[in-house]
Protein backbone atom coordinates (compact mmCIF):
# COMPACT_ATOMS: atom_id res chain seq x y z
CA UNK A 1 0.00 0.00 0.00
CA UNK A 2 1.07 3.14 -0.71
CA UNK A 3 1.56 5.87 2.18
CA UNK A 4 2.03 9.03 0.59
CA UNK A 5 2.76 11.14 3.66
CA UNK A 6 6.17 13.03 4.35
CA UNK A 7 6.73 14.74 7.30
CA UNK A 8 8.89 17.78 6.23
CA UNK A 9 10.94 20.46 7.51
CA UNK A 10 10.88 23.25 4.54
CA UNK A 11 10.53 28.93 2.81
CA UNK A 12 10.43 30.99 -0.10
CA UNK A 13 12.36 33.14 -2.82
CA UNK A 14 9.58 34.98 -4.63
CA UNK A 15 9.90 36.47 -8.32
CA UNK A 16 8.19 39.99 -8.22
CA UNK A 17 7.09 39.32 -12.12
CA UNK A 18 3.76 39.82 -14.07
CA UNK A 19 0.66 37.64 -13.30
CA UNK A 20 -0.93 35.24 -15.23
CA UNK A 21 -4.45 36.22 -16.17
CA UNK A 22 -7.46 34.66 -15.03
CA UNK A 23 -11.32 34.65 -16.17
CA UNK A 24 -14.28 35.05 -13.70
CA UNK A 25 -16.73 32.19 -13.84
CA UNK A 26 -17.93 32.76 -10.11
CA UNK A 27 -18.90 29.19 -8.32
CA UNK A 28 -21.24 28.68 -5.08
CA UNK A 29 -18.45 30.18 -3.06
CA UNK A 30 -17.83 33.29 -4.44
CA UNK A 31 -14.30 32.52 -5.46
CA UNK A 32 -13.99 33.26 -9.54
CA UNK A 33 -12.62 30.05 -11.37
CA UNK A 34 -10.09 30.24 -14.13
CA UNK A 35 -11.24 30.14 -17.40
CA UNK A 36 -9.48 28.30 -20.37
CA UNK A 37 -8.40 31.54 -22.78
CA UNK A 38 -7.93 33.96 -20.48
CA UNK A 39 -5.68 32.20 -18.63
CA UNK A 40 -2.27 32.34 -19.50
CA UNK A 41 -1.04 28.85 -20.68
CA UNK A 42 1.53 26.30 -19.78
CA UNK A 43 4.73 26.21 -21.57
CA UNK A 44 5.93 22.77 -21.44
CA UNK A 45 9.62 21.98 -22.25
CA UNK A 46 12.40 19.38 -21.46
CA UNK A 47 12.53 18.57 -18.21
CA UNK A 48 16.23 18.20 -16.62
CA UNK A 49 18.38 14.53 -16.08
CA UNK A 50 18.21 15.00 -12.67
CA UNK A 51 13.75 15.25 -12.74
CA UNK A 52 13.83 12.46 -14.71
CA UNK A 53 16.14 10.15 -13.15
CA UNK A 54 14.90 6.39 -13.66
CA UNK A 55 13.07 7.00 -16.50
CA UNK A 56 14.24 4.48 -19.51
CA UNK A 57 15.72 6.47 -22.20
CA UNK A 58 12.93 5.16 -24.73
CA UNK A 59 10.15 6.66 -22.48
CA UNK A 60 11.99 10.30 -21.84
CA UNK A 61 10.11 11.35 -24.73
CA UNK A 62 6.73 11.52 -22.96
CA UNK A 63 7.49 13.84 -20.46
CA UNK A 64 7.87 17.83 -20.16
CA UNK A 65 8.01 19.92 -17.46
CA UNK A 66 7.51 23.45 -16.90
CA UNK A 67 7.65 26.57 -13.98
CA UNK A 68 3.94 28.04 -13.93
CA UNK A 69 3.70 31.70 -12.10
CA UNK A 70 1.20 32.06 -9.83
CA UNK A 71 0.25 35.31 -7.01
CA UNK A 72 1.55 34.49 -3.64
CA UNK A 73 -2.09 35.99 -2.43
CA UNK A 74 -4.71 35.71 -5.17
CA UNK A 75 -6.10 39.17 -3.61
CA UNK A 76 -3.10 41.19 -3.85
CA UNK A 77 -1.10 40.74 -6.29
CA UNK A 78 1.07 43.41 -5.25
CA UNK A 79 2.62 40.58 -2.82
CA UNK A 80 4.98 39.51 -6.24
CA UNK A 81 4.31 36.18 -7.56
CA UNK A 82 6.18 32.21 -7.02
CA UNK A 83 6.61 29.34 -9.46
CA UNK A 84 5.20 26.07 -9.22
CA UNK A 85 6.78 23.65 -11.21
CA UNK A 86 5.31 21.13 -12.71
CA UNK A 87 6.15 17.63 -14.71
CA UNK A 88 3.28 15.97 -17.10
CA UNK A 89 3.53 12.23 -18.43
CA UNK A 90 1.60 12.45 -22.00
CA UNK A 91 -1.46 10.48 -22.47
CA UNK A 92 -0.36 6.80 -24.58
CA UNK A 93 -3.21 7.21 -26.82
CA UNK A 94 -3.40 11.12 -27.85
CA UNK A 95 -6.05 10.79 -30.16
CA UNK A 96 -8.42 9.52 -27.32
CA UNK A 97 -7.55 12.07 -25.01
CA UNK A 98 -9.88 13.33 -22.24
CA UNK A 99 -7.53 15.76 -20.74
CA UNK A 100 -4.87 16.24 -17.62
CA UNK A 101 -5.08 14.03 -14.36
CA UNK A 102 -3.62 16.13 -11.40
CA UNK A 103 -1.76 14.12 -8.42
CA UNK A 104 -0.95 14.94 -5.26
CA UNK A 105 0.80 12.71 -3.15
CA UNK A 106 -0.23 14.19 0.65
CA UNK A 107 1.93 15.16 3.56
CA UNK A 108 1.54 18.15 3.76
CA UNK A 109 4.97 18.71 2.29
CA UNK A 110 5.19 15.99 -0.16
CA UNK A 111 6.56 16.83 -3.36
CA UNK A 112 3.96 15.39 -6.21
CA UNK A 113 6.39 16.40 -9.06
CA UNK A 114 7.64 13.00 -10.47
CA UNK A 115 4.54 11.38 -9.67
CA UNK A 116 3.72 10.88 -12.92
CA UNK A 117 6.99 8.81 -13.46
CA UNK A 118 5.40 6.41 -11.07
CA UNK A 119 1.95 6.50 -12.10
CA UNK A 120 1.70 2.87 -12.98
CA UNK A 121 2.20 1.55 -9.65
CA UNK A 122 -1.66 2.97 -8.47
CA UNK A 123 -3.50 3.15 -11.90
CA UNK A 124 -4.60 0.95 -14.21
CA UNK A 125 -3.15 1.03 -17.59
CA UNK A 126 -6.30 2.42 -19.74
CA UNK A 127 -5.89 5.43 -16.74
CA UNK A 128 -2.88 6.38 -18.45
CA UNK A 129 -3.67 5.94 -22.11
CA UNK A 130 -6.21 8.56 -21.95
CA UNK A 131 -4.81 11.00 -19.51
CA UNK A 132 -2.15 13.43 -19.41
CA UNK A 133 -1.02 12.60 -15.90
CA UNK A 134 0.32 16.13 -13.74
CA UNK A 135 2.62 16.55 -10.85
CA UNK A 136 3.37 19.09 -8.87
CA UNK A 137 4.76 20.74 -6.19
CA UNK A 138 2.33 22.67 -4.30
CA UNK A 139 3.62 25.85 -3.30
CA UNK A 140 6.08 26.04 -0.58
CA UNK A 141 7.15 22.95 -1.30
CA UNK A 142 10.20 21.11 -2.95
CA UNK A 143 10.54 23.02 -6.14
CA UNK A 144 8.31 25.16 -5.52
CA UNK A 145 9.67 28.04 -3.53
CA UNK A 146 10.44 26.08 -0.51
CA UNK A 147 9.13 27.84 2.30
CA UNK A 148 12.17 27.69 4.25
CA UNK A 149 12.26 29.12 8.08
CA UNK A 150 16.21 28.87 8.50
CA UNK A 151 19.05 29.76 6.28
CA UNK A 152 21.70 27.00 7.81
CA UNK A 153 21.44 23.47 8.31
CA UNK A 154 23.35 24.31 11.68
CA UNK A 155 20.14 26.45 12.79
CA UNK A 156 17.53 23.56 11.99
CA UNK A 157 19.60 20.62 13.29
CA UNK A 158 19.97 22.75 16.62
CA UNK A 159 15.89 23.22 16.29
CA UNK A 160 14.81 20.28 15.79
CA UNK A 161 17.64 18.44 17.63
CA UNK A 162 16.25 20.06 21.09
CA UNK A 163 12.46 18.33 20.18
CA UNK A 164 11.96 14.82 21.84
CA UNK A 165 8.86 13.05 20.12
CA UNK A 166 7.61 11.42 23.06
CA UNK A 167 8.76 13.68 25.70
CA UNK A 168 8.24 12.15 29.17
CA UNK A 169 10.67 14.29 31.95
CA UNK A 170 9.99 17.68 32.78
CA UNK A 171 13.24 18.52 30.86
CA UNK A 172 12.19 17.02 27.92
CA UNK A 173 8.78 18.38 28.00
CA UNK A 174 10.24 22.12 28.63
CA UNK A 175 13.01 21.59 26.16
CA UNK A 176 10.56 20.67 23.02
CA UNK A 177 7.85 23.30 23.78
CA UNK A 178 11.29 26.12 23.74
CA UNK A 179 12.15 24.54 20.42
CA UNK A 180 9.04 24.91 18.58
CA UNK A 181 8.99 28.28 20.53
CA UNK A 182 12.03 28.56 18.79
CA UNK A 183 11.08 26.91 15.15
CA UNK A 184 8.27 29.84 15.49
CA UNK A 185 10.63 32.53 15.11
CA UNK A 186 13.11 31.54 12.61
CA UNK A 187 10.10 31.17 10.34
CA UNK A 188 9.23 34.82 11.51
CA UNK A 189 12.44 36.20 10.78
CA UNK A 190 13.00 34.38 7.60
CA UNK A 191 10.32 32.71 5.73
CA UNK A 192 9.07 35.49 4.36
CA UNK A 193 5.45 36.78 2.55
CA UNK A 194 5.17 33.11 1.48
CA UNK A 195 4.40 31.75 5.40
CA UNK A 196 0.89 34.25 5.59
CA UNK A 197 -0.30 32.35 2.31
CA UNK A 198 0.66 28.32 2.81
CA UNK A 199 -3.06 26.91 3.41
CA UNK A 200 -4.82 24.44 1.35
CA UNK A 201 -7.37 27.35 -0.03
CA UNK A 202 -4.01 29.11 -1.23
CA UNK A 203 -3.16 25.59 -2.78
CA UNK A 204 -6.24 24.76 -3.91
CA UNK A 205 -6.62 27.90 -5.98
CA UNK A 206 -3.43 27.80 -7.74
CA UNK A 207 -4.74 24.29 -8.90
CA UNK A 208 -7.74 25.89 -10.43
CA UNK A 209 -5.53 27.75 -12.29
CA UNK A 210 -3.22 25.02 -13.40
CA UNK A 211 -6.61 23.62 -14.57
CA UNK A 212 -7.38 26.33 -17.05
CA UNK A 213 -3.77 26.66 -17.89
CA UNK A 214 -3.53 23.32 -19.61
CA UNK A 215 -6.82 23.84 -21.67
CA UNK A 216 -8.87 21.77 -18.63
CA UNK A 217 -12.47 22.92 -18.76
CA UNK A 218 -12.78 21.02 -15.80
CA UNK A 219 -10.61 19.56 -13.25
CA UNK A 220 -9.58 15.51 -13.49
CA UNK A 221 -7.72 14.87 -9.92
CA UNK A 222 -6.33 12.19 -7.77
CA UNK A 223 -5.12 13.07 -4.05
CA UNK A 224 -3.72 10.73 -1.30
CA UNK A 225 -3.98 11.66 2.06
CA UNK A 226 -3.84 15.21 2.63
CA UNK A 227 -4.30 15.55 -0.56
CA UNK A 228 -8.03 14.78 0.23
CA UNK A 229 -8.03 17.87 1.31
CA UNK A 230 -7.24 19.81 -1.46
CA UNK A 231 -10.07 17.47 -3.30
CA UNK A 232 -12.81 18.10 -0.86
CA UNK A 233 -11.84 21.74 -1.14
CA UNK A 234 -11.49 21.93 -5.12
CA UNK A 235 -14.82 20.29 -5.13
CA UNK A 236 -16.64 23.05 -2.74
CA UNK A 237 -14.65 26.01 -3.49
CA UNK A 238 -15.29 25.53 -7.54
CA UNK A 239 -18.26 22.58 -7.76
CA UNK A 240 -18.96 23.35 -11.62
CA UNK A 241 -15.40 22.96 -12.78
CA UNK A 242 -15.13 19.83 -11.06
CA UNK A 243 -14.86 16.77 -13.38
CA UNK A 244 -14.06 13.43 -11.39
CA UNK A 245 -11.85 13.97 -8.39
CA UNK A 246 -10.88 10.41 -6.34
CA UNK A 247 -8.86 10.83 -3.00
CA UNK A 248 -7.62 8.17 -0.79
CA UNK A 249 -6.89 7.98 2.76
CA UNK A 250 -9.52 10.93 3.80
CA UNK A 251 -9.10 13.60 6.13
CA UNK A 252 -12.32 14.81 8.25
CA UNK A 253 -12.30 17.90 6.14
CA UNK A 254 -14.83 19.72 8.60
CA UNK A 255 -13.08 18.72 11.95
CA UNK A 256 -9.44 19.27 10.88
CA UNK A 257 -10.40 22.95 9.39
CA UNK A 258 -12.38 23.92 13.04
CA UNK A 259 -11.03 22.11 15.33
CA UNK A 260 -7.04 20.86 14.76
CA UNK A 261 -6.71 19.40 18.54
CA UNK A 262 -9.89 17.30 18.43
CA UNK A 263 -8.72 15.88 14.86
CA UNK A 264 -5.11 15.32 15.75
CA UNK A 265 -6.21 13.59 19.14
CA UNK A 266 -8.58 11.02 16.73
CA UNK A 267 -5.46 10.83 14.38
CA UNK A 268 -3.99 9.34 17.33
CA UNK A 269 -6.52 6.80 17.57
CA UNK A 270 -6.50 5.64 14.67
CA UNK A 271 -2.73 4.96 14.72
CA UNK A 272 -4.34 2.85 18.30
CA UNK A 273 -7.14 0.92 15.98
CA UNK A 274 -4.18 0.00 13.40
CA UNK A 275 -1.82 -1.12 16.15
CA UNK A 276 -4.62 -2.76 17.80
CA UNK A 277 -5.62 -4.73 14.33
CA UNK A 278 -2.19 -5.76 13.75
CA UNK A 279 -1.04 -7.55 17.12
CA UNK A 280 -4.81 -9.45 16.73
CA UNK A 281 -4.40 -10.20 12.85
CA UNK A 282 -0.47 -11.50 14.38
CA UNK A 283 -2.04 -14.21 16.69
CA UNK A 284 -4.53 -15.01 13.96
CA UNK A 285 -1.58 -15.84 11.77
CA UNK A 286 0.39 -17.89 14.13
CA UNK A 287 3.56 -18.69 13.02
CA UNK A 288 3.52 -16.60 10.01
CA UNK A 289 4.10 -13.63 12.74
CA UNK A 290 7.04 -13.41 13.94
CA UNK A 291 5.86 -12.07 17.33
CA UNK A 292 2.83 -14.63 17.62
CA UNK A 293 4.24 -16.50 20.51
CA UNK A 294 2.61 -15.98 24.06
CA UNK A 295 -0.16 -12.91 23.73
CA UNK A 296 1.06 -10.38 21.11
CA UNK A 297 -0.97 -7.57 22.75
CA UNK A 298 0.26 -8.50 26.03
CA UNK A 299 4.00 -8.48 25.07
CA UNK A 300 3.81 -5.02 23.06
CA UNK A 301 2.40 -3.13 25.77
CA UNK A 302 4.49 -4.73 28.11
CA UNK A 303 7.76 -3.66 25.49
CA UNK A 304 6.34 0.13 24.86
CA UNK A 305 5.98 0.53 28.87
CA UNK A 306 10.07 -0.90 29.18
CA UNK A 307 11.14 1.48 26.98
CA UNK A 308 9.44 4.53 28.64
CA UNK A 309 11.31 3.20 32.36
CA UNK A 310 15.15 2.84 29.71
CA UNK A 311 16.13 1.90 26.79
CA UNK A 312 16.77 -0.87 25.75
CA UNK A 313 20.50 -1.88 24.86
CA UNK A 314 21.56 -3.16 21.24
CA UNK A 315 24.00 -5.86 20.44
CA UNK A 316 25.65 -3.28 18.13
CA UNK A 317 26.32 -0.95 20.77
CA UNK A 318 23.45 0.98 20.13
CA UNK A 319 20.13 1.73 21.65
CA UNK A 320 16.65 1.53 21.39
CA UNK A 321 14.63 4.20 23.02
CA UNK A 322 11.28 5.18 23.50
CA UNK A 323 11.00 7.75 20.80
CA UNK A 324 12.53 5.27 18.37
CA UNK A 325 9.74 2.75 19.06
CA UNK A 326 7.42 5.42 19.00
CA UNK A 327 8.16 6.66 15.32
CA UNK A 328 9.45 3.23 14.04
CA UNK A 329 5.87 1.18 14.96
CA UNK A 330 3.65 4.02 13.58
CA UNK A 331 5.44 4.35 10.07
CA UNK A 332 6.04 0.53 9.75
CA UNK A 333 1.82 0.69 10.16
CA UNK A 334 1.72 2.77 6.82
CA UNK A 335 2.78 -0.43 5.10
CA UNK A 336 1.53 -3.91 5.65
CA UNK A 337 4.70 -5.04 3.51
CA UNK A 338 6.41 -3.80 6.66
CA UNK A 339 4.33 -6.24 9.18
CA UNK A 340 6.24 -9.21 9.07
CA UNK A 341 9.65 -7.42 9.29
CA UNK A 342 8.00 -5.42 12.44
CA UNK A 343 7.23 -8.71 14.01
CA UNK A 344 10.67 -9.96 13.64
CA UNK A 345 11.74 -6.97 15.54
CA UNK A 346 9.39 -6.54 17.73
CA UNK A 347 10.00 -10.60 18.82
CA UNK A 348 13.89 -9.27 19.12
CA UNK A 349 13.25 -6.56 21.23
CA UNK A 350 11.21 -8.34 23.41
CA UNK A 351 14.02 -10.80 23.86
CA UNK A 352 16.75 -8.71 24.96
CA UNK A 353 14.52 -6.89 27.13
CA UNK A 354 14.30 -10.77 28.85
CA UNK A 355 17.87 -11.74 28.89
CA UNK A 356 17.22 -14.47 30.39
CA UNK A 357 15.21 -16.36 28.09
CA UNK A 358 16.71 -15.03 24.98
CA UNK A 359 20.24 -15.00 25.64
CA UNK A 360 21.50 -17.14 22.72
CA UNK A 361 19.91 -14.94 20.20
CA UNK A 362 20.44 -11.45 21.53
CA UNK A 363 23.60 -11.40 20.20
CA UNK A 364 22.71 -11.91 16.26
CA UNK A 365 20.13 -9.19 16.45
CA UNK A 366 19.65 -7.30 13.41
CA UNK A 367 16.81 -4.73 12.67
CA UNK A 368 14.97 -5.02 10.10
CA UNK A 369 12.41 -2.25 10.27
CA UNK A 370 12.85 -0.70 13.49
CA UNK A 371 16.15 1.44 13.73
CA UNK A 372 18.51 1.72 16.02
CA UNK A 373 17.99 4.80 18.20
CA UNK A 374 21.44 6.05 18.52
CA UNK A 375 22.02 9.38 20.40
CA UNK A 376 24.10 12.04 19.15
CA UNK A 377 24.47 13.61 16.12
CA UNK A 378 27.02 14.21 13.11
CA UNK A 379 28.80 17.06 12.77
CA UNK A 380 27.20 20.03 11.16
CA UNK A 381 29.36 22.50 9.09
CA UNK A 382 28.09 26.22 10.33
CA UNK A 383 27.94 27.49 6.86
CA UNK A 384 26.07 24.27 5.49
CA UNK A 385 22.65 25.80 3.59
CA UNK A 386 19.25 24.21 4.90
CA UNK A 387 18.19 22.30 1.97
CA UNK A 388 14.64 21.42 3.48
CA UNK A 389 11.64 23.64 3.89
CA UNK A 390 9.10 23.81 6.15
CA UNK A 391 5.36 23.25 3.98
CA UNK A 392 4.74 20.57 7.06
CA UNK A 393 3.83 23.16 9.86
CA UNK A 394 3.54 25.83 7.30
CA UNK A 395 0.15 24.01 5.95
CA UNK A 396 -0.89 22.69 9.24
CA UNK A 397 -0.70 25.73 11.08
CA UNK A 398 -2.61 27.60 8.97
CA UNK A 399 -5.74 25.01 8.40
CA UNK A 400 -5.97 23.58 11.34
CA UNK A 401 -7.85 25.57 13.86
CA UNK A 402 -5.62 25.54 17.13
CA UNK A 403 -6.45 28.14 19.76
CA UNK A 404 -4.80 26.35 22.69
CA UNK A 405 -2.24 28.04 25.06
CA UNK A 406 1.26 25.98 24.38
CA UNK A 407 1.25 25.90 28.01
CA UNK A 408 -1.53 23.53 27.42
CA UNK A 409 -0.13 20.78 25.68
CA UNK A 410 1.74 18.60 28.31
CA UNK A 411 -1.80 18.43 29.87
CA UNK A 412 -3.53 17.46 26.36
CA UNK A 413 -0.64 14.87 25.96
CA UNK A 414 -1.15 13.42 29.45
CA UNK A 415 -4.64 12.92 28.45
CA UNK A 416 -4.40 11.33 25.25
CA UNK A 417 -2.33 9.03 26.47
CA UNK A 418 -4.30 7.25 28.82
CA UNK A 419 -6.65 6.57 25.92
CA UNK A 420 -3.99 6.30 23.12
CA UNK A 421 -1.30 4.66 25.17
CA UNK A 422 1.02 4.49 22.12
CA UNK A 423 0.49 7.04 20.44
CA UNK A 424 -1.27 9.94 22.69
CA UNK A 425 1.48 11.34 23.54
CA UNK A 426 3.43 11.16 20.67
CA UNK A 427 0.55 12.91 18.54
CA UNK A 428 0.21 15.74 21.52
CA UNK A 429 3.74 16.96 20.77
CA UNK A 430 4.23 16.66 17.18
CA UNK A 431 0.85 17.87 16.06
CA UNK A 432 -0.32 20.30 18.23
CA UNK A 433 2.63 21.83 20.25
CA UNK A 434 4.04 24.08 17.64
CA UNK A 435 1.01 25.80 16.16
CA UNK A 436 0.04 27.84 19.14
CA UNK A 437 3.04 29.75 18.87
CA UNK A 438 3.54 29.49 14.95
CA UNK A 439 3.73 32.80 13.39
CA UNK A 440 1.03 33.13 11.25
CA UNK A 441 -1.74 34.38 13.16
CA UNK A 442 -4.64 35.35 10.41
CA UNK A 443 -4.74 32.41 7.85
CA UNK A 444 -7.18 32.60 4.71
CA UNK A 445 -8.68 29.46 4.90
CA UNK A 446 -11.49 27.69 3.82
CA UNK A 447 -13.58 26.23 6.88
CA UNK A 448 -16.58 25.18 4.26
CA UNK A 449 -19.46 24.89 3.44
CA UNK A 450 -18.52 20.99 2.69
CA UNK A 451 -21.99 20.04 1.00
CA UNK A 452 -21.70 21.54 -2.05
CA UNK A 453 -23.23 19.16 -4.66
CA UNK A 454 -20.82 18.50 -7.88
CA UNK A 455 -22.08 17.42 -11.08
CA UNK A 456 -20.41 14.20 -11.06
CA UNK A 457 -19.93 11.82 -7.32
CA UNK A 458 -16.40 12.18 -5.61
CA UNK A 459 -14.85 8.82 -5.07
CA UNK A 460 -14.21 8.35 -1.61
CA UNK A 461 -12.00 5.50 -0.53
CA UNK A 462 -11.02 4.63 2.56
CA UNK A 463 -9.44 1.28 4.60
CA UNK A 464 -10.46 -0.69 7.82
CA UNK A 465 -7.61 0.02 9.13
CA UNK A 466 -5.50 2.69 8.05
CA UNK A 467 -3.41 4.51 10.91
CA UNK A 468 -2.76 8.14 9.57
CA UNK A 469 -6.47 8.40 8.49
CA UNK A 470 -8.97 6.17 10.24
CA UNK A 471 -11.88 4.87 8.50
CA UNK A 472 -14.17 6.90 10.30
CA UNK A 473 -12.99 9.84 8.26
CA UNK A 474 -13.77 8.38 4.89
CA UNK A 475 -17.19 7.70 6.04
CA UNK A 476 -17.55 11.59 7.23
CA UNK A 477 -15.78 12.88 4.20
CA UNK A 478 -18.75 10.78 2.21
CA UNK A 479 -21.00 12.38 4.91
CA UNK A 480 -19.76 15.86 4.36
CA UNK A 481 -19.49 16.46 0.47
CA UNK A 482 -22.45 17.20 -0.81
CA UNK A 483 -22.00 14.61 -3.68
CA UNK A 484 -20.00 11.56 -3.25
CA UNK A 485 -19.30 7.72 -3.14
CA UNK A 486 -17.42 5.90 -0.50
CA UNK A 487 -15.09 2.56 -1.03
CA UNK A 488 -14.18 0.40 1.69
CA UNK A 489 -11.51 -1.90 1.67
CA UNK A 490 -10.86 -4.38 4.35
CA UNK A 491 -7.26 -3.59 4.45
CA UNK A 492 -4.27 -2.18 6.69
CA UNK A 493 -2.10 0.61 5.48
CA UNK A 494 -2.24 4.03 4.26
CA UNK A 495 -4.11 4.29 1.08
CA UNK A 496 -4.75 1.75 -1.15
CA UNK A 497 -4.69 2.77 -5.03
CA UNK A 498 -2.63 0.50 -6.85
CA UNK A 499 -3.05 -2.24 -3.86
CA UNK A 500 -6.60 -3.61 -4.27
CA UNK A 501 -7.22 -4.77 -8.03
CA UNK A 502 -11.11 -4.19 -7.55
CA UNK A 503 -10.89 -0.10 -6.30
CA UNK A 504 -8.57 0.18 -8.91
CA UNK A 505 -10.81 -1.21 -11.72
CA UNK A 506 -13.89 0.85 -10.05
CA UNK A 507 -11.04 4.06 -10.04
CA UNK A 508 -10.32 3.85 -13.71
CA UNK A 509 -14.43 3.53 -14.72
CA UNK A 510 -14.88 6.50 -12.98
CA UNK A 511 -12.30 8.28 -14.00
CA UNK A 512 -12.64 7.44 -17.54
CA UNK A 513 -16.22 7.37 -18.25
CA UNK A 514 -17.70 8.93 -15.02
CA UNK A 515 -19.11 5.80 -13.86
CA UNK A 516 -20.13 5.55 -10.27
CA UNK A 517 -19.78 2.06 -8.93
CA UNK A 518 -22.13 0.67 -6.62
CA UNK A 519 -22.40 2.02 -3.26
CA UNK A 520 -21.79 -0.24 -0.05
CA UNK A 521 -19.33 -2.19 -1.63
CA UNK A 522 -16.24 -3.55 0.84
CA UNK A 523 -12.92 -4.71 -1.26
CA UNK A 524 -9.68 -6.67 -0.23
CA UNK A 525 -6.43 -5.99 -1.16
CA UNK A 526 -4.30 -7.50 -3.45
CA UNK A 527 -2.08 -9.41 -0.82
CA UNK A 528 -2.95 -9.89 3.00
CA UNK A 529 -0.84 -9.33 5.73
CA UNK A 530 1.89 -11.68 6.48
CA UNK A 531 1.39 -12.94 3.14
CA UNK A 532 3.92 -13.59 0.84
CA UNK A 533 3.95 -10.84 -2.31
CA UNK A 534 3.81 -13.57 -4.39
CA UNK A 535 0.31 -14.36 -3.49
CA UNK A 536 -1.09 -11.20 -4.53
CA UNK A 537 -3.80 -10.76 -6.77
CA UNK A 538 -3.09 -10.11 -10.72
CA UNK A 539 -4.99 -7.99 -12.97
Amino acid sequence: MRAFVLVGALAAGTALVGLPGTGAAAPVTGTPAAQVGATKPVKWGTCSAATLRGVPADQVKFYSCASYRVPIDHDNAALGTIDIALLKRAAKTPDKKIGSLFLNPGGPGGSGLRMPISASAYFQPQVLDRFDTVGFDPRGVGASNPLRCFTTAEDADEVFGAQTPVPLSRTEISNTLAAYRDYGQFCKNNAGSLLDHMSTKDVVRDLDLLRAAVGDQKLTFTGFSYGTLIGSTYANMYPKQTRAIVIDGNVDPALRTSDGVQYDRERARGFEISLDGFLKKCQQVGSKCAFSPGQPRAKFDELRDYLRQQPIALPDGGSFDINAFTGEVSGALYSPASFSGLAEDLQALYGLAHPAGAQTQSTRVELKTLRSGRTGRADVNPDSPYTSDDSYFGVNCSDKKITIKQEKVPAIAADWERESPTFGRYHAFSDVAGCPVWPVKKPDVYRGPWQVSTDTPVLVVGNFYDPATQYVFAQRMTKELGNARLLSVDAFGHCILGDALGVDKAAADYLIDLKVPASGQVFQPNVQPFDPPAAATKG
